[in-house]
């Protein structure tokens, strides 16, 4: 995590002036992986552009600005998301990690796999959180991890109002077509009710009961 590279300067520095370099080639961003703070996302950005001093002192070229992001996959990083935002250009919500983190849960531990459930209330009242706090703040917000790539579940994250998903290659078609399907304001009013609901199998079977109206295709195909 960003920790990790805070630790060890030179190391992050050199990652940071490859991707700055890389820019030439096309749009880059950096992604600070498990933020925790306000301090180690000011720390970054100093470090960054100490590294964009540097290339220009060298009179390397570059994109400038580059997109700054933060990993939000830990409950501390979403509840303080109003305290990042003014720091960063994207939040990109990383699921597998904030869901085991946020239940206490070892998603690959069979004992207790059953409790790890990306639809329980307190994941998605995060999930809400991060996005509303990063609009406020004209900051965009991605999803990645499983989540992202359960179309049964694709009506809840736009009704949340994510701005990208980013799912593994073998699901970015059938993500595509579920979203093309899918009414903004129907996700929007299913959120609403999704919110006062308490158990999370119950808000499973309500997402795939409304997917199913939309792209009952895509579900039914083994």
């Amino acid at each position: 995590g960003i920790r990790v590279s805070l630790s060890r300067r030179e190391f992050f520095k050199r990652q940071l002036r490859a991707i700055l370099r890389a820019s030439v080639h096309g749009p880059v961003g950096v992604m600070y992986p498990m933020v925790s703070s306000v301090g180690e996302v000011f720390a970054a950005n100093e470090m960054l552009a100490e590294c964009m001093a540097e290339l220009e002192a060298g009179g390397m070229t570059f994109m400038h600005p580059v997109q700054r992001g933060a990993m939000i996959e830990i409950p501390g990083a979403a509840a303080i998301a109003d305290l990042l935002a003014p720091l960063v250009d994207f939040f990109s919500i990383g699921t597998n990690d904030l869901v085991q983190y946020t239940l206490a849960v070892d998603r690959v531990n069979e004992r207790v796999s059953d409790l790890y459930q990306p639809t329980h209330p307190a994941v998605l009242r995060l999930i809400r959180q991060v996005v509303e706090a990063a609009h406020r703040a004209n900051v965009w917000v991605g999803m990645c991890g499983e989540m992202a790539g359960d179309i049964a579940l694709t009506p809840l994250l736009v009704g949340l109002g994510l701005d990208e998903l980013s799912a593994a290659s073998v699901q970015v078609a059938k993500v595509k077509h579920a979203v093309r399907k899918l009414d903004a304001a129907a996700c929007g009013e299913l959120m609403e009710g999704v919110m006062r609901e308490s158990d999370a199998a119950k808000i499973q079977s309500l997402s795939l009961e409304f997917a199913m109206k939309y792209y009952p295709d895509l579900l039914e195909d083994p």
